[in-house]
């Protein structure tokens, strides 16, 4: 955005010749990533795919290592990022589901997108597993959008769910989407909630401050000065019962988060929402309250890192030892998975946590060059940051299957100030995203931030497909 009114102040400058260069270049690119595409090539396919889940839908989570291609000093133009084009086909489907899919075909294609083989199982915390649970509330909505009911009757449920999954998978999703996201038939009934019907709904609870909260979802502002979820969220009490026990007894507002009733009535409230509203804007608001949520914890896992700890306690310059040990452990958690840039800073800080409890009180990421990208997976041999937005997968009927990758996030790793890890927030005034560097040597910040993501966008169309 900086670039862009730069380019608006200074008509002619270096940042205006300059984005006239990428849209050239952008076009030669696409030339090139075709005809790469074209030309036999040699990459490795993922071995491995992640395990089940051992618990919610956006708890952290844990993914085993995948092998993806590597090109450490490439001298040839990369070929796009998974270049794969889904395998569709007609799906087997029961007939005993009494929905037309066809009108929810562009929803299913983005769904069967965001899910794609192979990168459902590397995306599931981020893209995958937010846009098949908000599918799975939006289908409910629409299957009783010509009935008084709000749910999937128990009897139908499974043949419903089993097709949606067929035809995803006919479309190039992942089959194992069910386990990856532990999503299952009863997500569409309702479950133990004690209202099901319209009538019983709109009777209970405050229909028009509801829809008028959440007729449209800021994704800037819903995480922090959240309108429409607490909206949801009074409409799931009265709903469930709850409202009436929670004003007889505060001390139970703990314990809602563990009540399968209440997860089942916001369930029906997300299906109210999609009868009344367009579906894309539901979705849409569905994908921020995830986003909202799986950017507040880092999904890696960390092994105690004790050879860290013992090559860098007492260094205070940069040491070999220390650095080939940091280097080494990082490698190790690049095999996990992909995340956001606001994942990869609490990542980040929790790692550096550690690395203080055990006795190093230096600041080695900077002593060592770690950054942000470091804690994500690398993508032929750059490291990769997702956007903290809602975010899909890419698919270009000229280069298949690919990601967006965030590299204007190419900042120093930052270092805890203390060993204990305390809830970070990205809500407060003073709390922000770190800049990108600056020169001394460059007398206009505007140019150099122009050039900074010139030179971002040569790295990123190397390797990532066109669309």
């Amino acid at each position: 955005m900086d670039c862009f009114q730069t380019v608006s102040r200074l008509k002619g400058s270096l940042c205006h010749q300059l984005l006239l260069f990428i849209i050239w270049l952008s076009s030669f690119q696409e030339l090139v990533a075709v005809k790469t595409l074209l030309e036999p090539i040699n990459v490795s396919s993922m071995s491995e795919l992640a395990s089940s889940p051992s618990s919610g839908l956006f708890d952290p989570i844990e993914i085993s290592p995948s092998v993806i291609p590597h090109y450490p000093n490439p001298v040839e133009p990369l070929p796009p990022m998974y270049p794969v084009f889904p395998n569709r086909y007609e799906p087997n489907i029961t007939g005993k589901c009494p929905v037309n899919f066809s009108l929810m075909s562009s929803l299913m294609d983005k769904t069967a997108s965001d899910c794609a083989d192979p990168l459902a199982a590397l995306l599931r915390n981020v893209i995958c597993c937010p846009q098949i649970s908000s599918f799975l509330h939006l289908f409910q909505g629409f299957y009783s959008n010509n009935s008084d009911k709000l749910v999937v009757q128990d009897a139908v449920a499974n043949y419903c769910f089993t097709d949606i999954i067929s035809i995803l998978a006919s479309r190039g999703a992942d089959s194992n989407v069910p386990t990856i996201c532990s999503v299952k038939s009863s997500n569409l009934t309702g479950g133990s909630c004690p209202v099901k019907d319209v009538v019983t709904f709109e009777k209970t609870v405050n229909t028009s401050k509801l829809l008028e909260a959440c007729s449209t979802v800021d994704p800037l502002k819903e995480c922090c000065r959240p309108v429409c979820q607490p909206a949801i969220m009074e409409a799931t009490l009265k709903i469930s019962g709850r409202q009436l026990m929670m004003d007889e007894n505060k001390n139970m507002v703990g314990e809602l988060n563990h009540s399968d009733p209440l997860a089942d009535c916001k369930g029906v409230v997300y299906s109210y929402l999609s009868r009344k509203l367009p579906l894309d804007g539901v979705n849409n608001a569905l994908r921020i309250f995830s986003t909202c949520k799986v950017n507040k914890v880092c999904p890696l896992s960390f092994t105690q890192p004790s050879e860290v700890i013992e090559a860098c306690r007492n260094v205070a310059a940069p040491s070999p030892s220390c650095c080939s040990s940091l280097n080494t452990y990082i490698a190790g958690i690049q095999k996990q998975m992909l995340i956001t840039n606001r994942q990869a800073i609490i990542c980040a800080t929790v790692f550096g946590s550690m690395l203080r409890k055990g006795g190093i009180m230096t600041n080695i990421y900077e002593l060592c060059d770690v950054d942000l990208k470091d804690f994500s997976m690398q993508v032929f041999g750059q490291g990769c940051l997702l956007r903290s937005l809602p975010d899909d997968v890419l698919f270009d009927n000229a280069t298949g299957v690919g990601l967006v990758c965030d590299l204007t996030d190419n900042i120093a790793a930052p270092w805890p100030s203390s060993s204990s890890m305390s809830s970070m927030s990205f809500c407060a005034p003073e709390m922000s995203l770190p800049a990108l560097p600056t020169s001394q040597t460059l007398k206009n910040p505007g140019v150099y931030h122009c050039f900074v993501q010139f030179l971002a966008l040569v790295n990123f169309l190397s390797f990532v497909p066109l669309v």
